[in-house]
């Protein structure tokens, strides 16, 4: 018996030590409270907040907080629903953190089949655990994909603090990162990239060039133009063919943005008051929706036929 006790004592004494090469090295990346407050970072979450809300409306769904209110799948649920038209058998309001996770890793699962990931800035662990930065990259990059229509904030950097956590003590560092990049170039202005401040960048064109968008102020040029885009008839009866004065415009209009909103644009920021007014912003954010889903669909085409 003593043999034995001496035996294993020997060969605790003889365990090897641990390979400093095998800990892992834990880094973490956390936005600076300073760049929060930034004014391009507040535009730029005010309008993915407003974009999220408008998308969800007709599902009675407000989103206040980016950070707070999609942490638990319940929103990027409903917006993979809206708009890739996936449907997961999920429950709807998971209230444990686990089935929390659960619920996000099958939502993730089917938005990164889509999403451009060669760059990974997001994933289940830190949009559970509320990481602002990659719920900002997360949203960025659905607007791109589903929405490239959607006019976000150009040039919008944060100061991000980088920790690393390694078997010798830990180090941080501050670092800038991206959220939404330039597109001040007209020339290479397309639906791919975004559609970042691609209304901006017309509207710096001469005002010549611009001015045949008035001429869909009365609805009934931009309802013909849905009607013949989106292959469905409208009655003659639903709009005014030759409107007599402002009311007329505005129904024409409004019926129009309705439509177009049906069809899945993001044209909720567009007053149809602005529209008949002429005013050129908002007649060319409709114009470029249009033009930026049917870019798609005959890219989509060609593409089939190729």
């Amino acid at each position: 018996m003593e043999a034995d006790v001496s035996q294993n004592h020997n060969e605790e004494e003889e365990e090897e030590p641990v390979d400093a090469d095998c800990f892992q090295v834990v880094r973490t990346k956390m936005i600076q409270p300073t760049s929060r407050k930034d004014p391009k970072v507040e535009k730029l979450t005010e309008a993915l907040l407003d974009w999220i809300n408008s998308t969800l409306k007709t599902e009675h769904i407000v989103v206040q907080s980016l950070d707070e209110d999609l942490y638990d799948g319940l929103v990027l649920h409903h917006l993979l629903a809206r708009l890739a038209g996936v449907r997961l058998s999920l429950e709807e309001i998971a209230l444990t953190s686990s089935a929390q996770i659960r619920k996000l890793e099958a939502v993730m699962e089917e938005l990164d089949k889509r999403l451009d990931q060669s760059d990974t800035k997001w994933d289940v662990s830190r949009i559970h655990n509320k990481d602002l930065l990659a719920t900002l990259h997360l949203l960025v990059a659905m607007v791109r994909c589903f929405q490239p229509e959607l006019v976000l904030p150009s040039n919008v950097n944060v100061q991000v603090v980088v920790m690393e956590v390694r078997r010798k003590g830990m180090r941080s560092d501050v670092q800038t990162e991206v959220l939404t990049g330039d597109s001040t170039n007209v020339e290479n202005l397309s639906c791919t990239d975004g559609g970042v401040n691609a209304v901006e960048q017309l509207l710096k064109l001469g005002a010549h060039k611009v001015a045949v968008v008035k001429q869909f102020s009365d609805g009934v040029i931009l309802l013909l133009l849905i009607g013949q885009l989106e292959g469905f008839f409208i009655p003659l009866c639903d709009f005014s063919l030759i409107p007599v004065n402002n009311e007329q415009m505005l129904h024409n209009v409004t019926f129009a943005l309705s439509l177009l909103t049906h069809a899945g644009l993001h044209v909720s920021s567009v007053q149809p008051q602005d529209f008949v007014a002429r005013e050129v912003a908002a007649t060319l954010k409709v114009l470029y929706a249009l033009f930026c889903k049917h870019a798609r669909q005959e890219e989509k085409t060609s593409v089939v036929f190729l």
